[in-house]
């Protein structure tokens, strides 16, 4: 990884198996939102669902999206490798200090990430919620709280009609 990007700052996230095309639609999404830089997946479900063409924003024309078969082995060197799982013994999201440069594991919509790949992370946060949620709401949790805890961040200086949908003409 270059220096300029260990200084800016770099996001990616990863997704284990994903499950639904819905899902994967709204994590491409939020990544576009929120300024990742990168989105890796594993797993062979994504590559049968993607066909069904829920990127409704088009950003995997802007931010690459790589199927890996390893996460954590695809973390870049430099950035912190973080798991987002209810899991015991995790840090809640409120109180958790995003590193300038994060790489973001989710496991999948059926299913938890393994031992084995909790053990390898830097850190693992959950959400603290009454029941679970799905994916593409924990990718966009996590995102904007890192967002908001970031003063760095100058997204919020942006205008409204900068981030707005086209349709959506109206003031108060």
């Amino acid at each position: 990884m270059s220096e300029e990007i260990c200084r800016s700052g770099y996001v990616a996230i990863g997704v284990l198996n994903p499950k639904t095309p819905e899902n994967m639609g709204a994590v491409l999404r939020a990544a576009g939102c929120y300024g990742a830089d990168a989105i890796f997946y594993t797993g062979v479900r994504y590559e049968r669902a993607k066909k069904f063409y829920t990127d409704t924003k088009n950003i995997s024309r802007r931010i690459p999206v790589t199927g890996v078969e390893d996460l954590p082995g695809s973390v870049p060197e430099g950035v912190q490798l973080v798991a987002v799982e209810l899991v015991e013994g995790a840090t809640p999201l409120m109180d958790f200090q995003h590193p300038q440069s994060a790489f973001y594991l989710f496991g999948p919509e059926d299913g938890s990430l393994t031992q084995e790949i909790l053990n390898r992370c830097d850190a693992v946060v959950y959400i603290p919620t009454f029941g679970c949620m799905n994916l593409a709401a924990t990718v966009n949790v996590v995102l904007y709280d890192r967002l908001a805890k970031n003063s760095a961040d100058h997204i919020s200086m942006r205008t409204i009609s900068a981030n707005r949908d086209t349709n959506n003409k109206t003031k108060i």
